[in-house]
């Protein structure tokens, strides 16, 4: 069966969960515009996740459609711990917080295991609790205990979240679950693994280090969530290291002040474009639709401006995971996302090609040239025959007006694609020579109904075949 090739530039991503798992849930979501699948490790059992893959497999293969699948790691989230009973605690009341095993929260002391986090405490740094709806600053810290005075109250409980935004911490980014977990999603055959919390490159090169080592891990991409301030900080040397990224702005709007979170976003998305690292925007985009059929007006504008700005793909969390109308939440992304694009102009005009980073010149200025003798001529698409997908997403990062067609043997490449903005990707035999490439790619396009014979097309492509990571090749070629 042909693959069947979305009609939308920009991608989505969408989460798993208790809406959206059995076969024909999945089936919807894919008909209404679903690119990637995101399972979230956080939640659920490892034989739950093998049976999401699965499913997200077999659903794809029914629609005739490329999908990819996000295994996404816990990381160390930091959290309370056990508490003998919930406290209610109010402006200006004095609590600690210590990592002694018998702390429970009795007489004021409240459990915090991570000792990693006391000892990056200093007077004056805030902590947040429960994703911010607590507040509370400190005001002395004495061998591992925190003193602290609550600025916004709440209820502290068991277990909720806490962040430290500024504190000094030295967390170890791979927790022993989350190698657990990647070895499991590799063994399922995720075509990404997302890394949570991540601070530097050096975290980022752990999982790699990681992944090379296992069985087919080793053509696994990675997903660096930027979420910390440190990973802001360090954004340049991760993009450099990453396959992907994701503005994961929930606990990016924990660690820096809610109003910088735009800026952020933006910076994020355009620094990635000149890489041509693909990029998801993800949390909260239609959070409304978690229990109405219809998103707010500024959710539509944050999904619009999102893609305008140059995200690669955004995402739905809850929307689709545990939400009332995962099917219409995807459709309405969809839609959002057609009307944008029109709006969406083509960079080439504005992407100086001297002014750019390249990893590998030669084959960037391929890429560059593909796009512009495309336009020149009124190509009718641009075709890309890859190996490894980096030609096509250094294609993608001009946001050509045509479309770009990836043609590639390697099928974990055809779904790690369905990530990058503007790429349909075909699978195709592998080919040994120019002439017999060519052929390929022909048929592959005309069987596709994507072009006729005597159409003009544009043709990039790595000679000889089969090594990845270098085009030398142009053609402008009539089928």
């Amino acid at each position: 069966m042909a693959s069947r090739l979305s009609d939308t530039r920009t991608k989505i991503v969408c989460t798993l969960g208790p809406a959206s798992r059995d076969p024909g849930a999945l089936r919807d979501l894919i008909r209404a515009g679903m690119n990637v699948a995101r399972i979230n490790y956080s939640y659920g059992t490892q034989d739950e996740h093998r049976a999401a893959f699965d499913a997200v497999r077999r659903a794809a293969d029914a629609e005739g459609a490329t999908v990819a699948v996000i295994a996404d790691l816990q990381g160390p989230k930091l959290r309370l711990g056990t508490l003998a009973r919930p406290v209610d605690v109010a402006v200006g009341d004095r609590i600690a917080l210590s990592a002694d095993p018998a702390a429970d929260g009795s007489g004021g002391i409240f459990p915090l295991p991570h000792p990693q986090l006391l000892y990056g405490l200093r007077v004056g740094s805030r902590l947040l609790i429960d994703d911010g709806a607590i507040e509370a600053v400190v005001r002395k810290v004495l061998s591992g205990v925190a003193d602290m005075e609550i600025l916004v109250g709440g209820r502290l409980s068991s277990h909720k979240g806490v962040a430290a935004p500024g504190a000094t911490q030295h967390l170890e980014v791979l927790t022993d679950k989350d190698r657990a977990d990647a070895a499991h999603a590799v063994a399922c055959g995720a075509d990404y693994v997302a890394l949570s919390f991540v601070q530097s490159s050096d975290d980022v090169r752990a999982l790699r280090t990681l992944l090379d080592s296992m069985r087919d891990g080793r053509s696994t991409g990675v997903v660096a969530k930027i979420e910390k301030r440190e990973a802001i900080d360090h954004l340049d040397e991760i993009l450099h290291v990453a396959d992907a990224v994701m503005v994961a702005r929930g606990d990016l709007g924990v660690e820096v002040p809610p109003q910088e979170v735009p800026m952020h976003q933006k910076d994020i998305i355009r620094r990635a474009n000149r890489l041509g690292v693909p990029v998801i925007t993800a949390t909260q985009m239609l959070q409304s639709m978690v229990e109405n059929p219809r998103p707010t007006r500024a959710e539509a504008s944050d999904v619009a401006n999102a893609i305008l700005d140059g995200t690669d793909a955004v995402m739905l969390s809850a929307e689709t995971a545990v939400g009332r109308y995962p099917r219409e939440a995807v459709a309405m992304m969809r839609e959002i996302a057609v009307i944008a694009e029109h709006q969406m102009p083509c960079r080439m005009d504005d992407v100086r090609f001297g002014a750019l980073e390249h990893a590998h010149p030669i084959t960037d200025a391929v890429s560059d040239a593909t796009v512009r003798v495309a336009d020149e001529i009124g190509a009718k698409l641009i075709a890309t025959s890859t190996w490894s997908g980096y030609t096509a997403r250094q294609v993608a990062r001009e946001r050509p007006r045509l479309p770009i067609i990836a043609l590639t043997p390697n099928e974990r490449v055809r779904r790690q694609l369905a990530l990058v903005w503007g790429v349909s990707a075909l699978l195709v035999p592998q080919y040994s020579g120019t002439d017999e490439m060519l052929n390929v790619v022909s048929r592959a396009l005309i069987d596709a109904g994507r072009a006729a014979p005597g159409d003009l097309i544009v043709v990039s492509a790595g000679i000889p075949f089969g090594g990845g990571g270098k085009t030398n090749f142009l053609k402008v070629h009539r089928l």
